[in-house]
């Protein structure tokens, strides 16, 4: 039953955050600040959402297979490869390396 409770915790919260959303003036969105902060917000995540996936094992620093498909999607991306190339060398290089024994 936990876990319901976690579920309906987090739709509640959810909610909230959508409705103080709705419930920010105008005036304040209009902000030269909060116009910069709201475009790098989301790419500051995503690079911290994607640092912490691919180097981190429980509590502790790994570099593994992971890494090397990181890496090949950064060349992949350096090089203005479409997105599904840079995901397919992603997968490829990734599963390449475990194959291996990275």
């Amino acid at each position: 039953m936990n876990v319901w409770i976690a579920i309906g915790v987090t739709a509640v919260g959810c909610y909230l955050v959508k409705l103080a959303g709705l419930l920010v003036p105008a005036g304040t969105l209009e902000r030269p600040l909060v116009q910069r902060l709201s475009a790098l917000l989301p790419v500051a995540l995503l690079a911290a959402l994607t640092a912490q996936q691919t180097f981190s094992s429980g509590s502790a620093l790994v570099i593994d297979a992971r890494a090397a498909g990181l890496g090949a999607a950064a060349i992949a991306l350096v090089l203005r490869a479409p997105f599904l190339v840079v995901v397919a060398a992603a997968v490829v290089i990734t599963a390449g390396a475990r194959a291996i024994g990275g």
